[in-house]
């Protein structure tokens, strides 16, 4: 399995967690042909591919304004061309994973990868019920929703590929100046707690991807940079919020309230973490990447 990319100092938690986890690993499954999670993985990755193939789409290379600029000035972040999935990973599809990958079972998986609350909605037989096989899973760790991508020869998306592909809506790259867009998503924070719907169940957006709000929040494969202070009433302030140091929110960036919640929620998070409304879906790389598209900044 790949760990994160190796970030400077203050952003290295997960690669850091991934290398003493995987130091472990030899005691932990001591009973594979190979100690290795990466190797684990390779091993059942013929049998995983009998799994129905999900639906990725493809969005295009942009240049787009992010809440979270590399370069903490510009506020332009550049995405080279990837799939993505158009749906999240549901518990069915996860169900199966770990069917085909046992480490990764509710019994089995190591304390170093996941914690006390993994897939803790399933039933005490440690596999969904009925009514959950269609619902995205939630309750998983970073390490388990990178393991299961890689299954599907993908990865986590970036932050910035997933704040892409979430600033869409049904007929625009970019609806994030549109007040009646804003609210709607802002709604979903005010319903009351209720079952989840099955994964899908929101209208696609312009390039065919569903449920990027209303459903669940989402992993991204670089989780471990996004940090904020503890203290919610500086959010927005430069010098609270940043992208691995460098990053900063600007005052009119303080309206965009759920990519806010999403910040501050991952950064909060380490890579064993878990929580009943976290899931996840799978990016891929495209061969050929020449970003000359640029979006409404």
């Amino acid at each position: 399995m790949k760990h994160p990319p190796l970030q400077p100092a203050c952003c290295e938690p997960y690669a850091l967690a991934w290398l003493l986890a995987s130091a472990l690993a030899n005691n932990v499954w001591a009973d594979q042909p190979s100690t290795s999670p990466s190797a684990t993985l390779r091993a059942s990755s013929p049998a995983s591919a009998t799994r129905q193939l999900p639906v990725y789409k493809h969005l295009p290379a942009g240049i787009f304004k992010t809440v979270l600029p590399p370069d903490g000035k510009q506020g332009l972040a550049t995405v080279r061309p990837f799939l993505l999935r158009a749906q999240p990973v549901s518990n069915g599809e996860f169900s199966k994973f770990t069917q085909k990958s046992p480490q990764w079972r509710v019994n089995s998986v190591a304390a170093v990868f996941a914690d006390g609350q993994y897939l803790s909605h399933w039933p005490a037989s440690g596999l969904p019920g009925k009514d959950q096989l269609p619902q995205p899973v939630t309750n998983v760790s970073w390490f388990a929703a990178q393991a299961y991508c890689e299954s599907e020869g993908a990865r986590l998306p970036t932050w910035h590929e997933w704040e892409y592909a979430a600033a869409a809506d049904e007929s625009r790259v970019d609806a994030r100046d549109d007040p009646a867009w804003r609210e709607r998503i802002l709604s979903w924070y005010s319903r009351k707690s209720a079952p989840l719907p099955g994964v899908g169940s929101t209208p696609k957006n312009i390039y065919g991807i569903r449920d990027m709000h209303g459903v669940i929040w989402e992993w991204v494969h670089d989780a471990s940079a996004l940090m904020v202070s503890g203290d919610s009433r500086n959010q927005g302030d430069p010098d609270t919020l940043q992208f691995c140091g460098a990053g900063a929110l600007s005052a009119n960036d303080r309206e965009n309230y759920p990519v806010l919640m999403r910040i501050a929620m991952l950064s909060s998070l380490g890579a064993a973490s878990t929580t009943r409304n976290l899931g996840f879906r799978c990016a891929k790389d495209v061969a050929t990447a020449n970003p000359n598209k640029r979006i409404k900044p």
